[in-house]
């Protein structure tokens, strides 16, 4: 069964929500650059909910010459996204999942053959995932800002998974990585 990886960038009091501009994906050092490839190579599937692929999609295919690499993937990898809204995706590889049958879907989704799920920003999404039990692992870039509010990465209602901590390491620009089996 393929695991489903929830990734996100956190602020040190906790916060994934960017209300603030702590956090640039074109401004990383090459050694954390090189750890988000690595990841990246692990994944065939990104899974996001509606708003932030929107946010991906009227950013990312637009960039020309990225040397970040981020475009590139984006591009290839099939993406998989959460709406009860969105009809037509308009980017390459992607896929909607009707919102009413979210947690049936990634279910079957994680059984079919494949490398890593990675889901990114996309926070209700990663509370209703967390909640039905489906994460397998949490990848968290710590980054060294104090934002002061926003949502965090678990619901404020319910009980977290039991964690087991996997990687904890750091890179030259201050951002820690802690990475977090769910079994």
């Amino acid at each position: 069964m393929r695991k489903l990886v929830v990734t996100q960038n956190v602020t040190l009091d906790g916060s994934i929500e960017m209300l603030t501009s702590w956090f640039d994906p074109t401004d990383q050092t090459p050694d954390l650059m090189a750890e988000s490839h690595r990841q990246d190579a692990e994944s065939d599937a990104l899974l996001v909910g509606r708003r932030t692929f929107e946010d991906f999609r009227g950013y990312w295919p637009h960039q020309h010459d990225d040397p970040t690499g981020i475009t590139d993937y984006l591009n290839a990898v099939d993406k998989y996204v959460v709406s009860s809204t969105l009809t037509e995706p308009g980017w390459q590889n992607s896929t909607i999942v009707p919102g009413t049958s979210v947690t049936e879907s990634v279910a079957a989704l994680k059984q079919r053959g494949g490398l890593d799920i990675v889901v990114t920003g996309s926070i209700m999404l990663t509370h209703a995932l967390i909640t039905a039990g489906l994460v397998d692992e949490f990848r968290l870039f710590v980054y060294p800002a104090v934002q002061g509010r926003g949502r965090r990465l678990f619901p404020e209602h319910g009980s977290a998974p039991q964690l087991r901590l996997l990687e904890a390491r750091s890179f030259t620009n201050g951002v820690a990585l802690l990475r977090y089996s769910t079994h």
